[in-house]
């Protein structure tokens, strides 16, 4: 039996702790280790493939204007994440400040969506529902909350994973938006 020098398995130890290091350094130089990274920034929004969504009150809305010519929001959202429910009051704001917000009601069943809809106010000016996930898919979405802000060509500009907070709206969002959508949202 081969035995293994006790020199060598120092260096074989300060070898892995010397790599582990290293990665640890790397992981840090990410400028915001929070931020999930998205192949989606700076391309075009992905395909819809969506189906309509009934709430108590729209009966039926279309996700048809995410070419139009202003800035938006494209807000994936489900009843049973708590999550979204604590970002719904920055969603509301953003709304009343006149920045559309699409909804897209994601792995829900609609008379839950709606339930939370009535409870909380709807702050979407479109609702879609991706019952099966495959939009979340092409969107390359890890979870619920996830926001996108689009620009006024349709190209996606910001992702954000999580809950809009109060300080994610402040930090992330607005400075996305412009001075003036900014300066509506920051007015209410």
């Amino acid at each position: 039996m081969t035995r293994i020098s006790p020199r060598f398995l120092i260096i074989l130890v300060a070898a892995g702790f010397t790599a582990l290091a290293v990665l640890f350094a790397l992981a840090l130089e990410r400028p915001d280790p929070d931020q999930l990274p998205s192949a989606f920034v700076g391309r075009k929004t992905p395909a819809l493939t969506i189906e309509h969504l009934r709430t108590v009150d729209s009966p039926i809305t279309g996700m048809n204007d995410l070419e139009a010519d202003r800035i938006k929001l494209v807000n994936f959202w489900a009843s049973w994440c708590a999550p979204c429910r604590a970002e719904h009051p920055s969603l509301e704001k953003l709304a009343r400040a006149g920045i559309p917000v699409h909804g897209i009601n994601y792995k829900d069943k609609p008379e839950h969506a709606a339930q939370f809809l009535a409870e909380l106010g709807n702050p979407f000016v479109t609702l879609a529902a991706d019952p099966n996930g495959r939009t979340g898919l092409d969107w390359g979405i890890y979870g619920v909350p996830e926001t996108f802000v689009i620009d006024a060509n349709g190209e996606i500009i910001l992702r954000h994973a999580g809950p809009i907070t109060s300080r994610i709206l402040e930090s992330r969002i607005l400075p996305t938006l412009g001075d003036d959508a900014s300066a509506r949202v920051s007015g209410q």
